[in-house]
């Protein structure tokens, strides 16, 4: 995984560098990056495996793609999204079940639940409670993942293509020594 902007350099300019149709590997970044997005977290580079392998993508952009959501982007990644899913399903009202409550007030209602005597409730409680949440996310998280898929294949796209560019302007090898 790529847990540095240093490895994440190196991993993107491995990329930009393939042998490979240069819409193929935005493509695969594209898809990757709309992985990267998604709620299953954890499961992101299976996920740009399977789909890579089953759509015949390229796996190294897509995989890397998909680790672009490094783990310090992934709470503003998924606040985003949260965001997002809840202003396109409630019409920008907002999550009708916080009914204006800080997160501190949310923990203090289920507290009670978390004790080994309620824990049938306490897991039936949560559960509603992460079922509510779970549509914006998924909602949020399918439009940011578009989004930032469609702004990623057009920027690797360009990338691409000025990189093979300047790699055919001056070969390796042709460049003659100033004196």
């Amino acid at each position: 995984m790529l847990l540095s902007w240093r490895g994440m350099t190196r991993r993107l300019t491995t990329v930009l560098h393939l042998d490979d149709a240069p819409w193929k590997i935005a493509l695969g970044l594209a898809v990757g990056v709309f992985i990267g997005c998604t709620p299953f977290y954890g499961l992101h580079t299976l996920l740009a495996i399977l789909i890579a392998f089953s759509l015949r993508m390229n796996k190294m952009a897509t995989v890397t793609g998909a680790w672009l959501n490094l783990p310090w982007f992934a709470p503003f990644v998924y606040g985003l999204s949260l965001k997002v899913g809840e202003f396109v399903l409630s019409g920008g009202r907002g999550l009708e079940f916080l009914r204006g409550e800080k997160l501190g007030d949310l923990a203090m209602m289920i507290r009670p639940y978390l004790s080994i005597e309620r824990l049938r409730e306490g897991f039936l409680a949560s559960s509603q409670l992460l079922f509510v949440a779970s549509k914006p996310l998924f909602v949020g998280t399918t439009v940011v993942g578009v989004v930032a898929g469609l702004v990623t294949y057009v920027v690797a796209l360009g990338a691409i293509r000025e990189v093979r560019q300047m790699a055919h302007l001056d070969p390796p090898g042709n460049s003659q020594p100033e004196g």
